[in-house]
C-alpha cells in the first residue's frame, strides 16, 4: 500500500486525482480477477469481484466528476503509476476455487487497507481542503467496510464452500 505522492506537499486537485486513481486500480484489479475465475454461478467469486468492480468504477467516477467540476481539464500530476495497492486486493490473493465468501473476505481486507491509507495520511497533510477530503474518503472506506460486513453476513450456505470443497464431508 503505497504512493509516490508527497502528501505532505499534496493540493486538493492532486489529492482528488490521488483518491480517483485509487478506485481505478482496485476496479482494474476487480475486473482482472473476475475475468481470470469466470463466471460460474450466480453466488461465485467471480461475481463478487464484478459487483467490486463496478461499486470501484462508481466511486472513482464520482471523485473524477468532482476534480472536474472544480478544476476542469487542467492536466494531472498524479499518474496511475504513483499508487500501488492502496485500495487494490492483492495479486496473488484469488484462487480458481475460492468461495464467494472468500472473495468477499478478500474485498474486506481491501476496503480496510484504504480506510487505514488515509487514517495514516492524515497526520502528514497540511491543507485544510485535503484534510476534509481524506477525512470524507476514509468515512466512506468506513462505509465500505460495513456494506461489505454486511453482504458476507447475508451469504448462503453454499457461497462459503470452495469449489474443491463441494461433496466433501
Amino acid at each position: 500500500m503505497t504512493t509516490r505522492v508527497d502528501l505532505s506537499k499534496i493540493t486538493l486537485m492532486d489529492a482528488l486525482d490521488l483518491a480517483s486513481l485509487i478506485e481505478v486500480e482496485a476496479c482494474q484489479r476487480y475486473e482482472l480477477f473476475a475475468a481470470q475465475l469466470g463466471r460460474r454461478d450466480p453466488i461465485d467469486a467471480a461475481s463478487v469481484f464484478r459487483s467490486m468492480a463496478i461499486n470501484e468504477k462508481k466511486h472513482g467516477d464520482q471523485l473524477a466528476e468532482r476534480r472536474r467540476a472544480l478544476f476542469g481539464d487542467k492536466p494531472a500530476r498524479v499518474k496511475l503509476d504513483d499508487v500501488f495497492d492502496i485500495e487494490a486486493p492483492d495479486f496473488g490473493a484469488p484462487t480458481w476455487n475460492m468461495s464467494a465468501f472468500k472473495a468477499l473476505q478478500m474485498a474486506l481486507s481491501s476496503e480496510r487497507k484504504a480506510f487505514e491509507f488515509y487514517d495514516e495520511a492524515l497526520p502528514g497533510v497540511s491543507q485544510p481542503d485535503v484534510i476534509a477530503l481524506f477525512r470524507e474518503l476514509r468515512e466512506e472506506e468506513g462505509e465500505h467496510i460495513q456494506m461489505v460486513e454486511a453482504l458476507i453476513e447475508k451469504l448462503p450456505p453454499e457461497a462459503m464452500v470452495d469449489i474443491q470443497d463441494e461433496g466433501v464431508d
